[in-house]
C-alpha cells in the first residue's frame, strides 16, 4: 500500500485549485451565502476535544440557524440524548465545522469558525418552540464561509425518493441497543415507545 506522507506530494497528485475554488472562500457572510443558511433545515456540526473529533446533526425548522450579523451565527440546543459531546468540546476548544444541508439542493454550504456556548435566558428564550426555550444556544464566529459544490450530492442522488432506504431493511435502534447492552434494553418495548417518547420531547 503507497501512503501520501506530505502535502507536496498530495499537491503535485491533485495540482492547484482552480479560480473558483478559491475566489469564494470569506470571511463573512454575503446576502447569497445568507439565503443558503435561512433555506436549511440541517447541518451537520463537527467539533473538536480532548478527547477526539465530533460530528453531530442538527435539525429544525429552516432557518434554524440565525443570522446575527454578517460574522455571527446562533445556533439553538435542543432536547436530546444528554451527552452533550459538541457542547463540551466547544467548551474546551472551540473550532467548529458547520455543513448546511438543503433539501432537493446540490449546493451545500460550509463554514469555519470558533463557538461558544450561552445560556442567556432572553437569548434561549427567543429560539422556543413548542412553549420550551433552548436549553443553550452555541455562538458561532464565522472565520471562513463558502459554497461546496454538488458534485458529491449528484453522485449520491441523495434527494432522489426512488434512491430512498425501506427502513425495514435496517436495523432498528432497540436492536442495536440491545446487542450494545448486552441484553438489558429490550429491543421490542424500546421500539414500540421511542416514536411517542420523541413527540413529547422534540423541542
Amino acid at each position: 500500500m503507497s501512503i501520501i506522507l506530505s502535502v507536496e506530494e498530495l499537491e503535485a497528485l491533485y495540482g492547484k485549485p482552480g479560480e473558483a475554488s478559491l475566489v469564494k472562500e470569506l470571511d463573512r457572510l454575503i446576502p447569497e451565502y445568507a439565503a443558503l443558511i435561512e433555506a436549511s433545515p440541517f447541518v451537520a456540526l463537527a467539533t473538536a476535544g480532548p478527547e477526539g473529533l465530533d460530528c453531530s446533526p442538527r435539525g429544525d425548522v429552516a432557518g434554524f440557524v440565525r443570522i446575527r450579523d454578517d460574522k455571527t451565527l446562533l445556533m439553538p440546543d435542543r432536547h436530546g440524548n444528554n451527552r452533550a459531546d459538541s457542547l463540551k468540546n466547544i467548551i474546551r476548544d472551540g473550532r467548529v465545522g458547520l455543513l448546511f444541508l438543503i433539501p432537493g439542493s446540490g449546493t451545500t454550504l460550509r463554514v469555519n469558525g470558533r463557538a461558544e456556548v450561552s445560556i442567556d435566558a432572553e437569548l434561549c428564550a427567543s429560539f422556543t418552540m413548542e412553549g420550551k426555550p433552548a436549553r443553550s444556544v452555541i455562538v458561532i464566529g464565522i472565520e471562513k464561509v463558502y459554497f461546496q459544490c454538488a458534485r458529491a450530492i449528484r453522485r449520491s442522488d441523495l434527494w432522489n425518493p426512488e434512491k430512498h432506504v425501506d427502513e425495514s431493511t435496517l436495523p432498528t435502534p432497540g436492536r442495536i441497543l440491545q446487542k450494545t447492552s448486552a441484553a438489558r434494553i429490550d429491543a421490542e418495548t424500546y421500539d414500540r415507545e421511542w416514536p411517542e417518547r420523541a413527540r413529547k420531547t422534540m423541542w
